[in-house]
């Protein structure tokens, strides 16, 4: 087994379901299958195992049924169930029964079920900490205070408006940084627009971590495809036999959060009875747990964010007006990866320099023409698709340095078109047929080049030249190879 990939292991007696996963997640994960709740529990007892993916309905014992067992008998593994019904009922009473960490729907969709598995597994890792902190602590418990601050200390640092959001000097992200400076000690909602991955959650902590509440705790809800009974129970807590499967009591995220803030990330994605009821909420200050006639006061400080545009949905009539003014007293706009461009360098040092803490694996550099390639990628996925093509790429490295061609194709294709608009050649919807051809030879040679390291030889082979006619293409376009290293002490602000 590989040392520096995370173990999960998928349950489904479908072998196609489980090629899929395994095809999916062994760039990420050490890939472990089993097709019954046996033979599952027989490579529990032998391997370790950090996240089960499990689909529920299994012959003999139900993904349910086998979860419930793995939680007495390995409780620390992160259980995560695969279904495609979506009964609120059953899900809870399968939350309730079996410990479950995340339910996903059936059709899955790649990026999210690598992005909950990621989740899945830093969760573990941190309820092992936990553990390991709470024996310490019960050793020492004179230093309790001196721990708990210093650790306060730490994530005030981590998430500073000024040092802890990574940019560089000249970045458009300084005015955000300001906005986030000016608005944090006021305790009003906030609301964080912006595409996917360009950091709202990080954003929100920044919010949080500078503010008066920052003793306080921070939770965080995803609602986005959640259904309304599940989500209020998620935040607002249930009693127990308020509907099918609510066997105990159970305390919602804005009880956990009294004092403190919470996060409701996809906020644009709640249904409209479900707006009604969280409106009720941030008017009257109030929750009402689902199967309780009884309200409480909490105080919170709600942070929403999403990368739909809300006020376009008010005008036709999807998400409420009222709710709308309530959770956007302040607006803050995140911009996308791609006007960042001044940025790229400085956060890919600072994003392999966590990889590397996680991974367990060192590299000197990346080198200048890596920069180049990543700064002039589009980047759809923002600093997620760049943080996942990092680590990609230092899992691949062999060398001490993170070479052009460990880049996905999509990304030295993505590259080559961007540079070759910069080259000014005529982009291939104007100019003539010879124009537009020259175009597009310029972005295969370009691409050939940077995948055989700019081995002329080796590249000309592959593109049926010779050598003397390859480099008259070079001196044709202008395609120079940028030589050199960037240092990981390469910083911003």
């Amino acid at each position: 087994m590989t040392a520096n990939l995370p173990t999960v292991l998928a349950v489904d007696d479908e072998p196609r379901s489980l090629e899929t996963l395994r095809r999916t997640l062994e760039e990420e994960f050490e890939v472990l299958t089993a097709q019954s709740a046996e033979e599952a529990e027989e490579i529990l007892e032998k391997e370790w195992v950090q996240a089960i993916l499990c689909d529920q309905r299994m012959p003999g014992r139900t993904g349910v049924e086998f979860l419930s067992d793995v939680r007495d008998r390995w409780p620390e593994v992160v259980r995560i169930i695969i279904s495609g019904f979506t009964d609120a009922g059953d899900l809870v009473d399968a939350i309730n029964r079996a410990g479950i960490y995340q339910y996903i729907s059936k059709p899955w969709h790649p990026d999210k079920l690598l992005l909950k598995l990621r989740n899945a597994i830093e969760l573990f890792h941190l309820q092992r900490q936990n553990t390991v902190l709470a024996n310490e602590l019960k050793l020492r418990p004179e230093t309790l205070s001196q721990d708990v601050e210093a650790k306060r200390q730490v994530l005030r640092e981590r998430f500073d408006w000024d040092q802890g959001i990574v940019r560089g000097p000249d970045s458009c992200m300084n005015g955000v940084c300001d906005l986030v400076r000016r608005v944090a000690p006021y305790d009003v909602s906030v609301l964080i627009s912006g595409e996917s991955g360009t950091g709202k959650e990080l954003c929100a902590r920044a919010l949080h971590y500078n503010s008066l509440r920052q003793d306080g705790p921070f939770v965080a809800e995803n609602c986005g495809a959640m259904p309304d009974e599940l989500l209020e129970s998620e935040l607002f807590g249930h009693k127990r036999g308020a509907f099918t499967g609510a066997s105990e009591d159970r305390v919602g995220l804005f009880d956990l959060a009294d004092g403190g803030t919470v996060f409701l990330d996809e906020i644009g994605e709640i249904s409209p009875a479900f707006q009604v009821k969280l409106l009720r909420v941030l008017q009257e200050g109030e929750i009402r747990p689902l199967g309780s006639n009884q309200r409480r006061k909490v105080d919170v400080r709600v942070v929403a964010a999403t990368n739909r545009d809300l006020e376009a949905d008010v005008r036709a009539g999807r998400f409420r007006e009222d709710l709308y003014y309530r959770l956007a007293t302040f607006t803050i706009e995140l911009p996308p990866l791609r006007e960042r461009r001044d940025d790229i360098a400085v956060l890919a040092h600072a994003l392999l320099d966590d990889l590397q803490r996680q991974l367990g694996k060192s590299v000197k550099g990346i080198s200048r023409e890596t920069l180049a390639c990543l700064e002039a990628y589009h980047w759809p996925g923002n600093v997620r698709e760049l943080q996942n093509e990092l680590k990609r790429m230092l899992v691949l490295a062999e060398d001490d340095t993170l070479a052009a061609d460990l880049l996905s194709p999509r990304i030295l294709q993505g590259a080559a078109e961007e540079e070759t608009e910069d080259l000014g050649i005529i982009r291939q919807t104007e100019g003539s047929l010879k124009e537009r051809m020259e175009n597009l030879e310029a972005r295969i040679v370009k691409e050939t080049l940077i995948r055989h390291r700019w081995n002329k030889t080796r590249a000309a082979e592959e593109l049926g030249l010779s050598r003397v006619g390859l480099r008259s293409k070079l001196e044709r376009y202008g395609l120079e190879k940028v030589d050199g290293m960037e240092p990981l002490s390469a910083k911003g602000r």
